[in-house]
């Protein structure tokens, strides 16, 4: 499915903007934007596509988005049957970072916000929060200006305490924003990225970061809580995610492209990580969007 640019800067004459939409149903249009996106499902039912996470939705879940980061919310197929009475609701509130200011967000008192709008460069659903906090993202439709301002504070300082939070979308999909982390790590993160679709080895990293071997496994796994083969894997079943989703190669070009040197362990381990095989995600991907 193409991907669309939405424009909001002629939508947006404050700050940030929040609406409360009503339709008959979704609609089908796979896009992003450079503002973040905070939406919360009132009612109605289906499929949600964030980067190359593929999952059922239903009412009452929260999902917060980093800028530009791929989206779409489609309906199960009742939804768009012609004498359908059903509804599609949803409150979203789209903000850019920087709209206190460049460096509003850096400040001590809001490290944990900021730390949550970094992990949302991947998204992050949030499932069964409190009956307050969903009054308070639905009284953001009425509050005016400065009121406005406070309350959605109030509602992402809520959500940073949220331990029902998932990440939707992989490493591999969306490329890695800015780690807090040190240089060390950085260097390993930027040879990852750069080279990751050739042969890398453990042994190889470790020497980037200035460990041995065996130092080099603790470290990063007590950084990840996982394995460095499995992070790598997640990055290159991520971007196969991508190619696939694209539609513009065949799943053994993906295979070899995306880092892995053969096509049993490719559908091996694409299955691990994403629970179906390569051909699966596809066939799930192009038969919800062009049926339901």
């Amino acid at each position: 499915m193409k991907l669309h640019f939405v424009d909001r800067t002629s939508s947006i004459t404050n700050s940030l903007s929040v609406t409360r939409n009503c339709y008959p149903h979704f609609l089908k249009l796979w896009h992003f934007h450079p503002e973040l996106e905070l939406v919360m499902i009132l009612k109605s039912t289906g499929t949600r596509f964030v980067g190359d996470s593929i999952e059922k939705f239903n009412e009452g879940e929260v999902v917060l988005l980093g800028k530009n980061l791929p989206h779409m919310w489609i309906n199960d197929p009742d939804y768009y049957v012609g004498d359908s009475n059903l509804t599609a609701e949803a409150i979203a509130v789209h903000f850019k970072k920087d709209f206190l200011g460049t460096t509003f967000f850096e400040t001590p008192e809001m490290i944990k916000i900021s730390n949550l709008i970094t992990k949302a460069s991947l998204g992050i659903v949030f499932t069964d929060i409190s009956v307050e906090l969903r009054k308070k993202i639905k009284s953001l439709v009425a509050l005016k200006d400065f009121e406005k301002v406070v309350m959605l504070l109030q509602v992402l300082q809520e959500l940073t305490k949220s331990n029902t939070s998932r990440i939707l979308s992989s490493n591999g999909f969306i490329k890695p924003f800015n780690h807090e982390s040190s240089q060390d790590l950085k260097k390993i993160y930027e040879y990852i990225y750069k080279n990751f679709n050739k042969p890398i080895s453990s042994k190889k990293v470790s020497e980037i970061a200035n460990m041995n071997s065996s130092a080099f496994s603790r470290f990063f796994t007590k950084i990840h809580r996982k394995s460095f083969t499995r992070y790598l894997n997640e990055i290159r079943v991520g971007y196969a995610c991508k190619m696939l989703i694209e539609g513009e190669q065949k799943i053994i070009s993906i295979c070899y492209e995306s880092g892995f040197r053969n096509v049993s362990n490719f559908n091996r381990q694409f299955k691990i990580i994403r629970g179906i095989t390569p051909n699966e995600f596809a066939k799930l991907y192009y038969n919800k969007v062009s049926k339901d």
